[in-house]
């Protein structure tokens, strides 16, 4: 059932975490990239639910290397613990329900909601693309958990996230930072320098976010690798100016695929998902190249696309969206009834979708790889960025609609998105997506 998950049971109001410790860590060189330079830390993350549980989802699949059911595995194990567990209110808390967790599950929980809040915060640093940090050891070492590249880092390499959550009945910030120190010293530091598949570790971060299930509010950590500017000469003419990088639009292949591996799977693309493994080994026979249907939806201003999966709960069910555009049938309000409650009663779902620009440029990129056989993988794509909205350091980019007016949704800085509401988005038609032919709107 990938493509849409229940919102209804998750809180409603906007939570604010402040940033209660952080320690930046010196290395040599320093910088690692002269040209790079660290986005500010700011002192405190705000999401709404929305974003944090599209960012557990995104953390949860981004292992490029496990199969299509371990990642529905991960993902249907994790989201509805984040709907009973934790507490609403604008103070972030766990629930009551908490206590009836045996330990292992507790950590399990901690462990995929510090996930999703490093998401939440490298996105809000600016940093755009992500894959799993498997690639840099074997699995007997301790290692990050994810690589980001983009923002600040785009042209110069990659940054490396060590994700740490704790829901100990004796968290505090002091404990939580300390486990940031730790962590970063263990799994971060030594991966310092080293190449990637996706380019040279230039930086590192270490984010550590822990609750007591006893006492309401959060404590949230930060490590991170220390950069210091050589100092200027005194006396000196000005130098002169550095050549420009081109980094805008120009993304690496290989960790455009890894993300895009895991958004599509969570849209329900399947047959995305299995293009994408076959370019990366071209490993047997190809997939079956049958075209790909995508709903055109306007939402909040934007347009998006979804997946047919998402329409599992019209009655009676449909495959394809022909019926939806048929001008001889009633297909406006489809999307604005309410549909049919699933298990438990939930009464509406929310959609795993891309916006269109986002989608679209991928898939054509797609098309030219399979097109070539799979033989020759391009160094980068041009593929776009977004400001992400329902999340944001110190307050920028939350998206605050509470009220008939206003829209619940999360987008994050690669188009990847969250409808918390969807059945108030406006059919604009269909993309189709052939594997061999590419991107058309019928």
């Amino acid at each position: 059932m990938s493509g849409l998950i229940s919102t209804a049971g998750l809180w409603s109001a906007d939570k604010a975490i402040a940033l209660t410790g952080y320690t930046p860590h010196q290395h040599i060189p320093s910088p690692i990239e002269p040209n790079f330079t660290a986005p500010e830390r700011v002192s405190f993350l705000t999401f709404g639910p929305i974003a944090l549980a599209a960012a557990v989802a995104r953390v949860a699949t981004t292992r490029d290397d496990a199969p299509v059911a371990v990642l529905d595995a991960l993902q249907r194990s994790t989201l509805p613990m984040l709907e009973t567990m934790v507490e609403d209110g604008t103070t972030f808390g766990l629930s009551t329900d908490f206590q009836y967790l045996g330990d292992t599950e507790r950590t399990f929980l901690a462990a995929r909601i510090g996930g999703g809040i490093t998401d939440l915060y490298m996105n809000a640093l600016g940093y755009t693309w992500r894959a799993n940090a498997a690639c840099l050891s074997s699995a007997l070492d301790p290692h990050a958990d994810f690589i980001y590249e983009g923002g600040n880092a785009s042209g110069y390499g990659v940054v490396l996230a060590e994700a740490h959550g704790s829901f100990a009945a004796n968290a505090s910030a002091q404990s939580v930072h300390l486990q940031s120190k730790n962590k970063y010293l263990r799994q971060v530091k030594p991966y310092l320098a080293a190449t990637s598949p996706y380019g040279k570790v230039i930086h590192g971060y270490s984010i550590a976010f822990g609750s007591a299930p006893s006492a309401p509010g959060a404590f949230l950590s930060l490590s991170e690798t220390k950069i210091i500017k050589p100092k200027t000469p005194k006396r000196l003419p000005p130098a002169l100016p550095e050549p420009e990088i081109p980094r805008d639009g120009a993304t690496p292949t290989l960790i455009a695929l890894a993300a895009h591996r895991s958004n599509f799977f969570l849209m329900g693309g399947d047959e995305v998902v299995g293009w994408i493994d076959w370019v990366r080994t071209v490993d047997g026979a190809p997939p079956e190249p049958v075209p790909v249907e995508f709903l055109r939806i306007q939402y909040a201003g934007s347009r998006y696309l979804v997946h047919p999966s998402s329409l599992w709960w019209l009655d009676p069910p449909r495959e394809r969206f022909e019926e939806l555009f048929d001008y001889r049938h009633p297909w406006h309000p489809i999307l604005r009834w309410p549909p049919r409650r699933g298990a438990g009663g939930r009464p509406h779902l929310g959609w795993f979708a891309i916006e269109e620009t986002a989608g679209a440029d991928f898939l054509k990129s797609l098309t030219s790889i399979i097109q070539d056989g799979g033989r020759t993988i391009p160094a980068t794509l041009s593929l776009p960025s977004f400001v992400p909205v329902g999340f944001g350091l110190g307050g920028d980019g939350v998206g605050r609609g509470r009220d008939d007016a206003g829209y619940r949704y999360a987008l994050f800085r690669d188009g990847f998105a969250l409808l918390g509401e969807p059945y108030r988005g406006r059919p604009r038609g269909i993309m189709v997506w052939s594997p061999k032919d590419g991107v058309s709107s019928p």
